[in-house]
């Protein structure tokens, strides 16, 4: 039979490494299956141990999933509890040993845990399951493995594993075990989708075609910039090989600030672009809810997913939930306050870059402003940038009439770059309209009047 494709095309060294990794680990679950059966039934030599069948070594494969357990030195019972919660994805049949009823409750049986998903028909594995293939009756190892359902454990607070929140009076053993989307794509292929905006996910991926150097800034903000390019750059050597993440505090936090135009979501993009990191762009004054808790519940999802990816967040509108606190005067300022202050903690808390924007740096409480490593303005450019950025936005493959003197037009309209490029966009199409072959300067002048009368001004 012919085949349709060549498979050889689709498989690159990383996913081969990945899913030899992954193989050799489900073998030994497989093993731990078996062993706990044959305990169970006392089919094993006397003061067999389940802890017997030992994992496979992994260091000789360079998979995604190898260099995780190796990073964290994870003992046999997390290793696990991390493949158990990942297995339904890998080979959902062999937990299907767990289906079969009791014949006394015509249910599975208690001890085994476990639940059916809504679409899934399989067997999803709850703590119940990782305590009775483990330690079965043995009480005093069951109450030490729970030890590991703690936040502080790397597979909660990494949101290896994800909780979800038990209705009052369950026991904590019916925690449901799944893994992340994103950490399951990273042992699986090596690479983490990114994410769309949506109503769990509040937050846009930022890209540009422009590179650093294309900024035209004063030298006050690019110098600015450069010590961000240096945390970006240095931050492991800093924190791991100097030993200071004992010492201070994780990521770095900054404030941009200055009027609509002027470069602040663009320098966020190129940075991200220089360190290959993703900008994810928030827009705070879209999604504060009138309704309290539900803001801090949006931005959690994203923090949540942004935690360890070395994400850049990049709050616009920051004064909208970051600006003057409120007087409190009511339950709803309160709670306002509350949820503000929880979500500066999740600012302060994260391990990358986030960087808020405002128009106005009055705006922003100084409560907040002093928790900052560094404050940033964005002034409408001078003369001089103006002209390079007239020069820069014009496509060099058009022509000008031979009339038009961008300096002298720089000189005489103080405009912000995003305003700039707004007018070239206008001249350009009424060339194009026209059927033309060059700018034409009434176009650049009529393209300026139409972006002073956004504001409210006139030549």
């Amino acid at each position: 039979m012919e085949q349709l494709f060549d498979q050889s095309k689709l498989v690159n060294n990383s996913l081969q490494a990945n899913a030899d990794a992954l193989l050799a680990e489900l073998n030994w679950f497989e093993k731990v299956l078996q062993l706990r059966s044959a305990i169970n039934a006392g089919n094993v030599a006397a003061g067999t141990s389940i802890f017997d069948a030992r994992p496979p070594d992994l260091n000789n494969l360079d998979s995604s999933y190898g260099r995780f357990l190796a990073q964290h030195q994870f003992k046999f019972a997390e290793r696990f509890l991390l493949f158990l919660s990942m297995v339904s994805q890998i080979k959902p049949q062999c937990l299907d040993i767990f289906l079969v009823n009791n014949p006394q409750t015509a249910q599975i049986f208690t001890e085994f845990g476990g639940k059916k998903g809504n679409v899934f028909s399989g067997f999803l594995p709850t703590a119940e399951t990782f305590l009775f293939l483990l330690a079965s009756d043995n009480l005093m190892l069951r109450f030490d493995l729970m030890k590991l359902f703690d936040a502080r454990n790397p597979l909660f607070a990494l949101n290896v594993l994800e909780y979800e929140p038990l209705p009052p009076g369950e026991p904590i053993s019916s925690i449901p075990l799944h893994i992340s989307k994103n950490w399951f794509e990273e042992f699986t292929t090596g690479e983490r989708s990114k994410p769309r905006f949506s109503t769990d996910f509040p937050a846009h991926l930022i890209e540009t075609n422009m590179e650093y150097t294309d900024l035209v800034l004063p030298e006050h903000t690019r110098e600015h910039l450069e010590l961000l390019n240096s945390w970006l750059q240095h931050s492991p050597t800093m924190m791991n090989d100097l030993g200071l993440k004992h010492k201070i505090k994780p990521g770095f936090r900054t404030l941009f600030y200055g009027q609509p135009g002027t470069g602040k979501s663009l320098a966020a993009a190129v940075l991200g672009k220089k360190h290959n990191l993703p900008v994810y762009r928030i827009d705070l004054s879209r999604i504060v809810s009138k309704y309290i808790g539900e803001t801090g519940k949006n931005l959690a999802k994203v923090f949540d997913a942004a935690e360890n990816q070395g994400w850049i967040l990049f709050f616009d509108e920051a004064d909208a939930l970051f600006g003057k606190r409120t007087n409190v005067s009511d339950a709803r300022d309160k709670y306002a306050n509350q949820e503000t202050s929880y979500l500066l903690q999740r600012i302060e808390d994260h391990n990358g870059l986030v960087i808020l924007a405002s128009n106005f740096k009055q705006n922003i409480d100084q409560a907040f402003l002093r928790r900052f490593q560094s404050v940033i303005e964005f002034p409408v450019p001078e003369a001089g940038q103006r002209a390079l950025l007239w020069e820069q936005g014009f496509s060099s493959f058009t022509k000008m009439e031979a009339k038009i003197n961008l300096e002298e037009i720089a000189q005489k309209f103080e405009l912000t770059g995003g305003v700039i490029i707004n007018v070239v966009q206008y001249a350009t199409m009424q060339m194009l309209k026209e059927g033309g072959t060059e700018i034409r300067q009434k176009d650049i002048i009529e393209g300026v009047k139409r972006e002073l009368k956004k504001s409210g001004r006139t030549l």
